[in-house]
């Protein structure tokens, strides 16, 4: 059976960057299926990218290929890469820290780099072409694995699963009534902005649903929001216009503002500069 192919970029659909990598798939085999994750991850963010992977492969069938094309190092000598995950998906991606979250939440059993004397687009004009790899390389060589005319054994050569470049995964702190982290992505079709704190854990700490609960957000050593908000399950919860805490679909604390956004109301951004402080005054 043809696996499916799921795409990821940061070229969006604003000229034909996406319709090559298209062609090429249906020039290998026109049978396979292809499917778009987002072409929307923002320039060069290869931290976006390994999020966005880890935040949806679960719900695919397994022997999903997912081909990650967020590639600031083109044509340098980084590695251009296969992975196959513990739990049976494989990743086509230059390593470059596209492969984050996998290798730290889901496990990734086995990576190959990708032969191009074999698996590279030839016959089109393009042997000369070094900034175009997601068309050349990654889509030509995801569409013969998910066809089958390849195996994974025949992507290229194993390297060592240890040597995966990788950016630092933040772990939360938590105690009694308190809880800090990291602003670890946005929701930015609606502007929310999730935290890499997990809601069983936050609910160890103290925190229940219809809690009041005093958050510190700060970019670097400058407070940006300093606010009681409410924490509950779902946006209603909240009036209008109102910021609230609530648990994300991934199961973490995340903030949003009930039919508004968070991020731009509080101009809030992301990464490990961003952090935030949840408490909880105790019953005296």
């Amino acid at each position: 059976m043809k696996s499916l192919m799921v795409f990821q970029t940061d070229f969006t659909y604003k000229e034909g960057a996406v319709c090559a990598m298209y062609g090429v798939v249906k020039s290998v085999d026109r049978e396979l299926e292809i499917l778009d994750g987002t072409h929307e991850i923002p320039q060069y963010d290869t931290w976006s990218a390994s999020y966005r992977l880890y935040q949806s492969m679960k719900f695919w069938p397994k022997d999903t290929v997912f081909v990650s094309v967020v590639d600031p190092g083109v044509g340098t000598p980084r590695k251009a890469s296969v992975a196959r995950t513990s739990d049976g998906y494989y990743v086509v991606t230059p390593d470059n820290g596209s492969l984050t979250h996998l290798k730290k939440l889901v496990g990734i059993d086995e990576i190959r780099e990708i032969d191009e004397s074999i698996n590279r687009l030839k016959g089109k004009g393009t042997e000369d072409v070094a900034i175009f790899h997601g068309r050349d390389v990654f889509a030509y060589c995801g569409a013969r694995l998910a066809s089958g005319i390849i195996s994974f054994e025949e992507v290229g050569p194993s390297y060592p699963v240890d040597e995966i470049i990788e950016h630092e995964i933040h772990k939360p702190e938590i105690s009694m009534n308190r809880a800090s982290g990291i602003i670890e992505i946005p929701d930015p079709n609606f502007g929310n902005s999730w935290t890499n704190i997990p809601l069983k854990e936050f609910k160890s700490a103290g925190f229940e649903y219809g809690d009041m609960i005093d958050v510190v957000i700060k970019n670097k050593d400058q407070i940006v929001f300093d606010k009681r908000i409410l924490f509950h399950q779902s946006f209603g919860f909240a009036q209008k216009g109102q910021p609230m805490i609530y648990n994300n679909e991934l199961m973490n604390i995340a903030f949003a503002v009930n039919q508004g956004s968070f991020l731009e109301t509080y101009g809030i951004g992301y990464g490990s500069d961003w952090t935030v402080e949840f408490s909880k005054e105790t019953a005296k």
